[in-house]
């Protein structure tokens, strides 16, 4: 099969791409580039520079490269950039899908599959997060992820497309450093900016119900993720009409605390963290529970909280060699 890998310039998309290959299915990468960095794009990987709002530039890129399914990663992603323009957000991810899925059904492709986000669940009062947790979304990007995911499955009833939705949580790590996260909006790489500043990590919140007081959450390594990629791929092509929603997590909470004191051990900086008032929204504890993965796609997450920590630091030193003198 070729798979259009949609945002494969990205972060975690360039991983996908790079377990897709080696799993031995051709990938095309269709990405704007807005985020996406094109080195990341493998040798021998066609790059199709495009938006998903370019139906008619989607449409070619479907037909000049014979495509037989889609992995659907494109969609702007910050929280708080998504609260302050939600008509952007929308555009972006909602629409940006639906162009795609309309010149995806036009061209009869079997396969979809759509990467979405814990942020649909919002807060949940629960231990593990199950796939029938209930989602109360609490950002307009969250909002975009679960109307995604709505819009896919509809589809996929109306034409028979086959899907599959997957709900993954905290990401952290790297394959490789140059296919590091090169953003600062999650706790790893914000922990490592206040560390190259010589600054103390902050905990936004110490007042949690949880053992410590600080956020609880799940974190995967971007490995991990890309390969539940290709299992839900592989999973697709074995048995059309599938369609399945399916969490991405290790199924262990970590502290904000404890993931700070894992970074310090990791880096070799020691400076204690600082505590500031909570933020607006975040939940005290979001687990997945990732037993339906394990189930439909024999899939089970391999790395542990050290090797995300260890990958992405490497990668941060790449850009930052000065963080390394702390």
């Amino acid at each position: 099969m070729t798979w259009l890998i949609t945002g494969g310039a990205g972060y975690i998309g360039a991983h996908v791409v790079r377990a897709m290959t080696e799993a031995g299915e051709q990938a095309v990468v269709y990405d704007d580039l807005s985020t996406g960095i094109a080195e990341r794009v493998p040798d021998g990987v066609p790059l199709v520079v495009g938006s998903t709002l370019d139906g008619e530039r989607v449409a070619r890129a479907l037909a000049d490269h014979e495509v037989t399914g889609v992995v659907h990663l494109a969609a702007k992603k910050q929280v708080a950039e998504s609260v302050a323009q939600p008509l952007r957000y929308y555009r972006e991810n909602v629409e940006g899908l639906r162009v795609l899925l309309d010149a995806v059904t036009a061209a009869e492709v079997p396969s979809f599959v759509f990467s979405s986000s814990a942020a649909v669940y919002g807060m949940p009062d629960v231990d593990l997060v199950t796939e029938e947790t209930p989602c109360l979304p609490m950002s307009p990007y969250g909002e975009t992820k679960l109307a995604g995911e709505w819009l896919v499955r509809a589809t996929g009833r109306a034409t028979g497309l086959s899907t599959t939705c997957l709900r993954y949580f905290n990401v952290a790590g790297a394959a490789r450093p140059e296919l590091a996260d090169t953003g600062v909006f999650n706790v790893v790489p914000m922990v490592f900016e206040k560390l190259t500043e010589n600054a103390p990590p902050r905990i936004f919140g110490d007042d949690y119900p949880t053992p410590d007081g600080t956020c609880v959450r799940d974190y995967i390594h971007v490995v991990d993720v890309a390969e539940a990629h290709v299992a839900a791929a592989h999973a697709l092509r074995s048995s059309p009409g599938r369609s399945l929603t399916l969490n991405i997590g290790r199924g262990e909470g970590v502290s904000v605390r404890e993931m700070i004191d894992h970074i310090t051990a990791v880096t070799g900086h020691r400076l204690s963290p600082t505590i500031t008032p909570r933020r607006p929204g975040d939940p005290p504890r979001v687990v997945a529970s990732a037993d339906r993965a394990a189930t439909e796609l024999a899939w089970k997450a391999k790395h542990d909280l050290h090797d995300m920590i260890t990958s992405a630091w490497q990668g941060w030193l790449r850009l930052h060699p000065e963080a390394g003198r702390g």
